[in-house]
């Protein structure tokens, strides 16, 4: 892939990039929607990514070209979010944007190609990615220094404010801090950041529906805004509490009819995925993959039940996954609406039985899911 983004930018550019970089997508293993509600969360960097080339130039002109979409040139000193087919351009521009703010300076502007091996619409994450690897090359032609989790906030930074999603910090650093064959645990919080290894002879499959909620972004948003129209609510009895991670399951039963029932299901949602990351961490140390593997299950039906973010393929996936004696466990991952499951597996589940749980899907839904076996791999890096 290094040497594909290479030979594009040397195809469009007419000239070899000064700097190439690499940011994986993640897999989000568990803690649903907790990482914008102040919560735990735990997953994967894959060891399939966002391959960036760069190179300054003499003006004031950024200059971006990707391997499925046709150049656009937008001005250093004019940045805006743009719409529509070129709408791919906001995510290095958003970044551009935030390192400026950070204190980056840019005298000149500059050229980007960029490639992928990343599924497309899979909830593994690209734009963070993407963001990732545009923020290491450019802090590197430009002479900016920054750490793994200034990189991480840089990159949450231009998706929330530039791109106009809600996001948490899951998404960027688990793609900074991703290590081989480790989870990447987050405290959104407090935003501290630690790995622990695998266990050994473990796997991710990724089966991508190939389906996607046609209001995915908004469907997130609205999300986002009941959580904290439920903790605005719930801090009226409980005022000590910054965010919905911080109330109890008992404390939240409590406000169950001064809530109502769909915030109550949403607030439920949360505070019990906070509780399931703990209980996979304890579960992950003492490798209780049974117990892990119940929690992912669970996650999943409370993505269905309370949180309204599953969809009935992604449903089918996880079913089917339950019939596989080599599976530990299955959830949607990622924001939902759409998009993928995850299994974990053990070494005895391989192509055979993800090629029949292919056909079972396809024969009920006459879609054909997109499968991928990855592995925890490593974070960001410059190449």
């Amino acid at each position: 892939m290094k040497n594909l983004t290479k030979e594009l930018y040397s195809d469009v550019f007419g000239e070899a990039p000064e700097q190439l970089a690499f940011a994986p997508g993640r897999i989000e293993f568990i803690g649903n929607h907790t990482d914008y509600n102040g919560g735990l969360v735990m997953g994967a960097a894959v060891t399939e990514g966002i391959t960036v080339a760069v190179g300054r130039r003499k003006d004031r002109t950024i200059s971006l070209r990707s391997e499925a979409s046709k150049r656009v040139d937008i001005s250093l000193d004019n940045l805006q979010p743009l719409q529509g087919k070129d709408a791919w351009t906001n995510y290095p521009v958003g970044v551009t944007d935030a390192l400026m703010d950070a204190g980056m300076q840019m005298p000149v502007g500059y050229n980007i190609a960029v490639t992928s091996t990343l599924p497309s619409g899979a909830g593994m994450s690209s734009s963070a990615a993407f963001e990732l690897a545009t923020a290491y090359a450019l802090a590197s032609i430009y002479g900016y220094a920054a750490d793994k989790a200034q990189f991480a906030r840089i990159g949450r930074r231009a998706e929330n404010e530039f791109v106009g999603m809600p996001c948490g910090i899951l998404d960027q650093g688990v793609s900074a801090f991703g290590e081989h064959s480790a989870l990447v645990r987050i405290d959104c919080q407090s935003e501290s950041f630690s790995t622990f290894a695998m266990p050994k002879g473990t796997h991710f499959w990724i089966f991508d529906s190939n389906v996607k909620h046609a209001l995915v972004d908004s469907a997130y948003a609205e999300r986002h805004k009941e959580c904290h129209d439920a903790l605005a609510i719930l801090q009226k009895t409980y005022p000590q509490a910054k965010t919905l991670t911080d109330i109890s399951e008992a404390q939240l039963r409590t406000c169950e009819a001064t809530l109502g029932p769909l915030l109550f299901r949403r607030a439920l949602h949360i505070v019990g995925e906070n509780d399931r990351v703990c209980l996979v961490e304890q579960a992950l140390q003492i490798n209780d993959l049974r117990a892990v593997g119940d929690a992912l299950y669970v996650s999943h039906e409370s993505s269905r039940v309370n949180f309204d973010n599953s969809i009935q393929q992604l449903d089918f996936l996880v079913h089917a996954m339950k019939q596989q004696p080599h599976v530990y466990g299955a959830r949607l991952t990622g924001g939902g609406f759409g998009g993928a499951v995850m299994a974990y597996t053990n070494a005895a589940f391989g192509e055979s039985e993800a090629n029949a749980v292919s056909l079972a899907y396809k024969e009920e839904f006459s879609i054909q899911a997109t499968v991928l076996h990855t592995s925890a791999g490593s974070g960001a890096t410059l190449l």
